[in-house]
């Protein structure tokens, strides 16, 4: 009796914490669009500069990186990557528009940006979850960890 206690106990946290991986998805997704909203902003700095002397991005960055100071060359390859980068953050928040409520789980794990996963955990406030995706990745947690535990204590009790 008190194994299945416990095994309902662990159930339960485990469930509760479950509960945590839709608002941690929420959370990172905020913060990814965020960052993309900033990156444009950069981008379209970097462009409005390129046309007001008559280049395109491309073009600017290819004069940038035949400058002969290393300054504006390693200017010309950050943006670069800054560019890259804002390519693939919307790339992300596109992913998640088309995933819908229960593919956004699995979407985190596939499409995610390390240094924003990482600033996101680094600031995650848990919530209860309201909403179905909460509830339904609770009650799995609760529910695999139950059975799990429940399959291990049959184990151990039928061995010799």
């Amino acid at each position: 009796m008190i194994g299945k206690t416990i095994a309902v106990a662990v159930a339960a946290v485990v469930g509760v914490g479950a509960s945590q991986l839709p608002e941690f998805g929420q959370q990172y997704r905020q913060r990814l669009g965020g960052a993309v909203d900033e990156l444009r902003r950069v981008a379209a700095s970097f462009d409005q500069d390129a046309a007001d002397n008559g280049l395109d991005r491309p073009a600017a960055l290819a004069e940038m990186s035949r400058n002969p100071s290393d300054l504006v060359q390693d200017r010309a390859a950050s943006m670069s990557e800054t560019m890259e980068r804002l390519s693939n953050l919307e790339a992300q928040q596109q992913a998640f528009r088309d995933a819908g409520a229960f593919g956004r789980l699995t979407t985190l794990t596939t499409h995610f940006d390390p240094p924003l996963v990482a600033a996101t955990w680094a600031d995650y406030e848990p919530a209860v979850p309201v909403t179905s995706e909460g509830f339904v990745a609770a009650g799995g947690g609760f529910l695999a960890t139950l059975l799990l535990l429940l399959g291990l204590g049959r184990l151990v009790r039928r061995r010799p």
